[in-house]
Order: structure tokens, then C-alpha cells, then sequence
């Protein structure tokens, strides 16, 4: 007599497992993306509005266009995206975006350099010891203070957010902050937020940003200052209310790691450990089990003091002091270094030399850690490419003046409360569409600026709209190669970041909204 299948508990045939969904990889959502924006390009009408000399459109001049792409040209953009998102190059004649066209850099091989440089930079601090050990002596200091060490990270993220625009910059200080925030007793989530959230919602709430309030003040032909004292007041508002949701999450995953959205692997628990050994209950309990880390050396010291310095110079270098103090048309102070990623990526490469030298990596220690520290940021660098790509093939089948002008139609003749919150939704989707904030200001100020003057608001609150919209959007688009990079480089999933964001992301729509009618009736 044949015997019966063993089965276990549950019903289920031995050895059949029920098959987990996992969410996909960065890789697989820029590629879904890229297919879906491509097949709706099919869809969306082309057109384009009419340019003053210096590139701006002019208002009411949107007509339809044919983009002169066959069904092979299409199937080409889609096929050289990856290419054209690294060093695609935009005609200064036709706008077109190819590797073969004369113009301006489109593609973003800039940041990936810098992205590279910044691993090479990070690999041979790391190898020294230097990093490691500084940041147990931090973690032995702060260890019952965590939630101070989140607060001041996200408050100097938000001023450099909200002065010049910290965004691609931010992806330098992932490999310092997510071991540091580790053996504090968090969990990865925790580091991106700080981070990203931190810097994100300072731009958002943008004073002086030369790379968005001021290219967008600039367009609509006002001051930089104009409206500054109410983006001052929604900075006040908004970074506090974002730092406390960060703690929120925060407290509950040190309380009970098992609440983590992102899970801990075995290294993050055993730097989780080391710092919970050295503070807490345990170290009072047990004060001859807690290891003291070891004194940093004279090599490590001059080496953290390398770091920090590198760090202090790129964030002085990249601000525009003269344009944040007297406006975006002001010339350059002689001292001012207008430094970009081009300069950024030498820094760090450089410096990461020095680092080996003073750590005392010998020429065979310095050349191999310098080829693993790039290898293992080219993945985060092909994010950014790929994000990059579904840029170009928007702007190569000139559908995004399409959407622009559907808005423009859609705030006519409203009233200023109804304007205002408006104007802050319809620049939403041009936000996805347009990641870069400068880009956004440069496409949507010069339609959208002059329709306030319809609607008796001011331009100053087009501005502030637009730049709350952009902000809000550049915290989670797919198309934003900071958040992708970023998320890539703390090792947190599309997915369980948006699971992560979606109440604050929510409270930031409605908050901003109200902001923006609000503003406009004043």
C-alpha cells in the first residue's frame, strides 16, 4: 500500500515553497520607467513654445510640432539612453540630445565621475583604520545621545539645502553616516533619512538657492529676496516637523530593531553591538566587559582630519557666495572658486592619494584599494546614468512643452487662493519630468511666472510653489539621481523607501499646498 505524501503543518507538499515577492532593483524600476515614459511618448502629443534669445519660452507661443523621429529613430533613443544619460550632448541649434551632436554636456558623466571619486576617496580612508575607529570613539560618545546626532546631521543638511542646493553633493556622505548611525543603534532607513530628507526638505523650503530660487526668481524677472521671509517661515515649519518623523522611526527601530523596514544583516548587527557595548544599560552593568576602542593613532588623525577637511572645501567650493549674498546676476567674488563636478571628481581623487600616503598604504595597498573603492561605486554611478537617460528621451521627443502647456491652461483664470494651490500641484508632474531643479525654473518660470500677474499674485509665490513642488517630488522620483544614488548607497530598496516616506510625503503635499494658497491671498 502506497503511503501517503508527507506533508508538513501547513498543508504544503515538502520542498514546495511558497515563492516571496521581492521588490526589484534599482536597475529593474529605471529600466521599467524608461520603457513606460519611451511607449508614452507614442502618446503625448509633441509640441513647443517659442524662445526668446536667451532660451526662455514666451507664453501663449505653444504650438504643435512634429519631433522627426521614425519608429527606428524611436527605437534608437531607447536603445542609446544609457549612453545619452552619461555623455549625451545637447545641440545648441535643434535642442537634440546625442553622443554626436555639438553643445553643451547633457548626460551625467560629471556625477558619475564624481560619484566614482568619491568611493576611491572613501575605500582608502576606510582602509587606513581611520573611519572605523572614529566612528566607535563617536558611537562611545553619543551612544546616548543618538537622537542629538540625527538632529544636528539633518539641520546642517537643511541649511546647505536651502543656501546652494545640496543634492548630488549629499551622495559623498552616505559611507560616513550609515556606520556611524549603525553602531548608534539605528538602522540604515535611519542614515538615507537623515541624509536625504534632511537636505531634501531644506531645498524644498529654499531661501537663497542660487540653483533654484535664483534661476527661477531670475526668470520671472523679481529679486532673489522677493518672498524670502515666507520660505524663511515654511523652513522653520516643515525641517522641524521632518526631523521629528525621522526620530519617530528612529526611536521605535533602536527600541525594537524587528520594526526595521529595511532588516539589519549580520555586519550592521555587529556594529549595532560595538555600539551598544560601549553605552547603555550594558556598559553600567558591566563597565569591565565595555571595550574602549583603541586611541587613533597620529596616521589616523592627520587621515580624519583629510576627511573632514575634503568635505568643508567641496561644500566651499560649490556655494555661490556672490550670488546668494547679492542676487543670481551678481559676478563672482575673486575668491569665489565656482567649482563643479568636473573640479569635485579631481578632489576627491587626489585626495584619496594623500590618504593613502599619510595612512601608509604602501604603492601596492594604494593602487588596489584605489581600483576596489571605484568598482564598487560604478553600480551607483550606472543608477544615475540610467535616470539621466529617461531625461534625454523626453526632451528628444519633445513632450514635456506638452504637459507644460496643458498646465498653463489649467491655472487661467482662477482665483489667487485657488491659483496658488494650483500652481503648486501642476508643477508636480513637471517636477518628475524635469528632476533638475534649475532645469525645472529655467522651463516652467517664464509660462508660468506672468500668469500671476492675472490671478493678482505674486511672482515671489510662483516661485515658492514651484520650488515646493520640485522639492516634494525630488524625494522620491525615480528619475532623481540622488535618490537613486543615495539609495543605492545605503543599501535601501525603491520600495521600502517609499513605504518609509509616504506619510511624510503626504503631510509635505498637503502642507505645501495650503503654504501656496495661502501665501497667495496675502
Amino acid at each position: 500500500m502506497a503511503t501517503a505524501e508527507a506533508r508538513p503543518a501547513g498543508g504544503r507538499p515538502a520542498g514546495d515553497k511558497k515563492r516571496k515577492f521581492t521588490f526589484p532593483s534599482a536597475f529593474t524600476v529605471l529600466f521599467a520607467v524608461t520603457v513606460f515614459v519611451w511607449l508614452l511618448a507614442f502618446v503625448i502629443p509633441t509640441g513647443s513654445y517659442r524662445t526668446t534669445p536667451d532660451g526662455r519660452p514666451i507664453p501663449g507661443s505653444y504650438h504643435a510640432v512634429d519631433a522627426g523621429l521614425s519608429f527606428t529613430d524611436r527605437l534608437m533613443q531607447l536603445f542609446l539612453s544609457p549612453v545619452n544619460g552619461l555623455y549625451g550632448v545637447q545641440s545648441g541649434d535643434t535642442g537634440f540630445i546625442g553622443p554626436y551632436e555639438a553643445g553643451e554636456l547633457f548626460g551625467a558623466a560629471g556625477v558619475f565621475l564624481f560619484v566614482v571619486a568619491i568611493g576611491i576617496f572613501i575605500t582608502m580612508s576606510m582602509q587606513t583604520g581611520a573611519i572605523d575607529n572614529g566612528v566607535a570613539h563617536v558611537a562611545q560618545r553619543f551612544g546616548n545621545r543618538g537622537a542629538l546626532v540625527i538632529v544636528m546631521l539633518m539641520v546642517l543638511f537643511s541649511i546647505g539645502g536651502t543656501t546652494e542646493g545640496m543634492a548630488e553633493e549629499t551622495l559623498g556622505f552616505y559611507a560616513l553616516v550609515v556606520p556611524l548611525m549603525l553602531s548608534l543603534g539605528y538602522d540604515r532607513m535611519v542614515a538615507a533619512a537623515t541624509i536625504m530628507i534632511g537636505a531634501g526638505v531644506g531645498v524644498l523650503a529654499s531661501t537663497v538657492n542660487p540653483f533654484a530660487t535664483g534661476v527661477a526668481s531670475d526668470a520671472a524677472d523679481i529679486s532673489l529676496g522677493d518672498g524670502i521671509a515666507f520660505r524663511f517661515l515654511m523652513y522653520l515649519v516643515l525641517v522641524p516637523l521632518s526631523i521629528l518623523f525621522v526620530l519617530r522611526y528612529a526611536k521605535k527601530v533602536k527600541a525594537d530593531p524587528s520594526t526595521s523596514l529595511v532588516g539589519l544583516t549580520d555586519e550592521d548587527r555587529l556594529l549595532a553591538a560595538r555600539g551598544a557595548e560601549q553605552t547603555g544599560e550594558f556598559a553600567k552593568k558591566h563597565p569591565d566587559l565595555v571595550v574602549v576602542p583603541p586611541s587613533l593613532t597620529g596616521k589616523q588623525k592627520s587621515v580624519l582630519a583629510i576627511v573632514g577637511f575634503t568635505f568643508a572645501f567641496m561644500i566651499f567650493a560649490i556655494v555661490p557666495w556672490a550670488q546668494v549674498i547679492n542676487g543670481p546676476n551678481a559676478d563672482s567674488y575673486p575668491w569665489q572658486l565656482d567649482w563643479y563636478f568636473p573640479e569635485l571628481a579631481a578632489l576627491f581623487i587626489v585626495m584619496a592619494i594623500v590618504v593613502g600616503l599619510i595612512g601608509g598604504l604602501g604603492e601596492k595597498g594604494l593602487t588596489d584599494t584605489l581600483v576596489r573603492g571605484a568598482g564598487d561605486f560604478v553600480g551607483v554611478g550606472l543608477i544615475i546614468v540610467l535616470a539621466r537617460g529617461i531625461t534625454v528621451i523626453m526632451n528628444n521627443s519633445q513632450i514635456t512643452d506638452t504637459v507644460l502647456h496643458s498646465m498653463e491652461n489649467a491655472v487661467s483664470n482662477t482665483s489667487a487662493a485657488v491659483f496658488g494651490g494650483l500652481m503648486f500641484l501642476i508643477n508636480l508632474p513637471l517636477a518628475f519630468l524635469v528632476p533638475s531643479t534649475s532645469g525645472h525654473a529655467a522651463v516652467a518660470m517664464p509660462i508660468l511666472a506672468p500668469l500671476g500677474d492675472f490671478a493678482d499674485v505674486p511672482r515671489a509665490m510662483v516661485v515658492t510653489a514651484y520650488q515646493s513642488a520640485s522639492g516634494v517630488v525630488n524625494l522620491i522620483t525615480p528619475t532623481s539621481a540622488v535618490v537613486m544614488g543615495g539609495l543605492a548607497l545605503a543599501r535601501v530598496r525603491y520600495d521600502q523607501w517609499l513605504r518609509f516616506t509616504w506619510p511624510l510625503i503626504l503631510g509635505l503635499l498637503v502642507m505645501c499646498t495650503a503654504f501656496a494658497a495661502i501665501g497667495s491671498r496675502l
